[in-house]
C-alpha cells in the first residue's frame, strides 16, 4: 500500500473502478464492483452481471486455473504470500434460481499477501451474510475499507483476527455516500 495506491489481495482501483484481478491488463479476467452488482469482465468485453439482489452467502475466493479445483482453496506459502499464479476465482450462492456460481480473475503481476486476500474475502462475507453487499458498489466506501484492512503485518491470521479487522473497517468506511 502507498500514499497514492491502495489494494487488498486482488482487489484494487483501476481508472475510477474497483475490480478483484488485473483490470489493467490487456484481455484479462476481471470482477468490477459497480452499483449494480459484480460485472465479470473476459478477454473479449463485458460478460455477466450478478445483481447485488441475487447474492446470498458463500463467498469465498479460491486459486488456480479451474474454478472445481478442490485443494486450491488455501494455497500459500510459507512466508504468507497466495502460492497459486494460475489466477482466481470468486465462488457465490445465488437465488431466484438457487445456484452455485463463480467469476474469474486474473492476477497482477505482484504477489498478494495471504492476509489482504483473508481480509478481502472476510469483507465479502460479512457484508453478504449481513445483506450489505450494495456497499461494494460505492467505490467511496470501498476505497475506505480497502485502505482499512490494507497494510499491516503479514502474520498467521484466525477467525477472530479477521473478524475484528473487518468489523473495524466497516466502522471506518462508515454507511457509503448512496
Amino acid at each position: 500500500m502507498t500514499v497514492n495506491h491502495v489494494s487488498l489481495g486482488p482487489l484494487e482501483l483501476a481508472d475510477g473502478r474497483w475490480g478483484i484481478g488485473d483490470a489493467a491488463r490487456p484481455g484479462a479476467h476481471w470482477v468490477e464492483l459497480c452499483p449494480e452488482g459484480f460485472r465479470q469482465h473476459v478477454p473479449r468485453g463485458v460478460g455477466e452481471l450478478v445483481p447485488w439482489s441475487r447474492v446470498m452467502s458463500g463467498i469465498r475466493i479460491t486459486w488456480g486455473r479451474h474454478a472445481r479445483s478442490t485443494s486450491s482453496r488455501g494455497m500459500y506459502t510459507l512466508k504468507g504470500m497466495v502460492a497459486d499464479r494460475d489466477g482466481g476465482w470468486l465462488h457465490m450462492t445465488l437465488r431466484d434460481p438457487y445456484e452455485d456460481h463463480q467469476l474469474r480473475f486474473d492476477q497482477h503481476p505482484r504477489p498478494y499477501r495471504a492476509v489482504d486476500a483473508l481480509r478481502l474475502e472476510a469483507l465479502l462475507r460479512r457484508l453478504t451474510d449481513e445483506g450489505r453487499p450494495r456497499l461494494l458498489g460505492d467505490p467511496e466506501w470501498v476505497g475506505r475499507a480497502a485502505a482499512s484492512l490494507a497494510g499491516g503485518k503479514n502474520r498467521w491470521v484466525t477467525g477472530g483476527s479477521l473478524e475484528q479487522a473487518v468489523a473495524e473497517a466497516l466502522e471506518a468506511a462508515g454507511t457509503g455516500s448512496s
